[in-house]
């Protein structure tokens, strides 16, 4: 039986404003978003589960213990000291070789990678249940011998490496998700369909041969991240040749898309996944408001049909994907022909 997960403190974290080309501009990864994935589970006539609580230690084997009690102290303290309401950074150091900050801004500084990921209040809250029910779903596909599962994760995490947040990340869900698969797969494939490329995903695994990352994304010389997402970077050490880059021109439609993709997918088949993590952005749609590709919502299905195909248990874990029109058809129509429906699976209604 699919199950797919979702906790209602995911909602509870709201980031307001971050800069862009110098102004200030407010943040897209809104709880709305999640509402309206929501929608489009709910067309499919799948009910969504509350994730258990699997505690820290899932998490803290992809994130540093440092960076765990930044996200959980950093507000108070930072309050405390009489800051405002958004913890975020005004420095930034040149490498994080040097001693840890004692102080407050150099501890933001040192941990959040850009300002699109303020911390609040509420942050901690809504991460750790993000990352909770990214570990539900794996443990399901893992433990109880599903095809797959889906984690409506929010906020998002494949920007988060192992101990700076950074594009409205803060915990690495995919990576989560793939450590925990790691604990009966001896190979696990993480594929990012994100419009952006995870370059906190291919920071966590860079040196490993045991999961292979692999992102389809807007070319990183004109979109964010900018600095991480090209094709000469494969993997470092016992890991090279196991991190895969297919950067896009910008504004490629589905055509383009579906060509890097079935790239992407032979080296899956090559690399021999037992598992497959597979990072749903949904942001490169046409009608995104970030604009940096153009794949329609046929694109999305015909996506999810490809992806579908995979023999290998899967566990689909959101990323990206802003209010527009037609996000929620996007969710459906891959959900869709990912096989949903089709395969006749129905969810029980988990504890609220």
């Amino acid at each position: 039986m699919m199950h797919a997960y979702f906790s209602d403190d995911q909602l509870r974290h709201h980031g307001k404003t971050f800069i862009v080309a110098g102004e200030k501009k407010p943040i897209p990864e809104v709880p709305e978003r999640a509402d309206i994935l929501r929608t489009a589970v709910s067309r499919l006539g799948l009910e969504l589960r509350a994730p258990d609580d699997a505690g820290m230690a899932p998490i803290a084997a992809i994130h540093d213990e440092q960076y765990l009690d930044f996200l959980q102290t950093i507000y108070r303290e930072w309050r405390e000291a009489g800051g405002s309401e958004l913890v975020i950074p005004n420095i930034h150091p040149f490498d994080r070789n040097g001693p840890y900050p004692r102080h407050h801004t150099g501890k933001a500084g040192f941990h959040l990678g850009d300002t699109s990921c303020p911390v609040l209040e509420t942050t901690w809250h809504s991460a750790y249940a993000s990352a909770q029910t990214a570990i539900s779903a794996a443990r399901h596909v893992r433990d109880k011998g599903a095809h797959a599962a889906y984690a409506l994760c929010r906020p998002p995490g494949h920007h988060a490496s192992g101990n700076i947040a950074g594009g409205f990340c803060y915990l690495n869900n995919s990576a989560i998700a793939a450590q925990e698969l790691r604990a009966k797969y001896d190979r696990v494939a993480i594929l990012d369909v994100d419009l952006h490329h995870g370059n906190g995903t291919q920071h966590i695994f860079y040196d490993r041969a045991d999961v292979m990352t692999l992102s389809i994304h807007a070319d990183p010389m004109d979109f964010y991240p900018f600095f991480w997402g090209h094709e000469v970077e494969v993997g470092e050490n016992a890991g090279i040749g196991f991190n895969k880059n297919y950067p896009l021109p910008l504004g490629s439609g589905d055509a383009v898309f579906l060509e890097a993709l079935d790239r992407a997918m032979a080296a899956i088949d090559d690399f021999g996944a037992d598992a497959v993590v597979v990072a749903l952005g949904l942001d490169a749609s046409r009608d995104d408001p970030f604009g940096g590709l153009a794949v329609s919502p046929d694109g999305f299905s015909k996506i999810g049909e490809k992806i579908g195909t995979l023999t290998c248990p899967t566990v689909i874990v959101q990323e990206g994907g802003y209010v527009s029109s037609t996000l929620a058809e996007n969710l459906y129509q891959f959900l869709s022909a990912f096989g949903v429906t089709n395969k006749n699976t129905t969810l029980s209604e988990g504890p609220k």
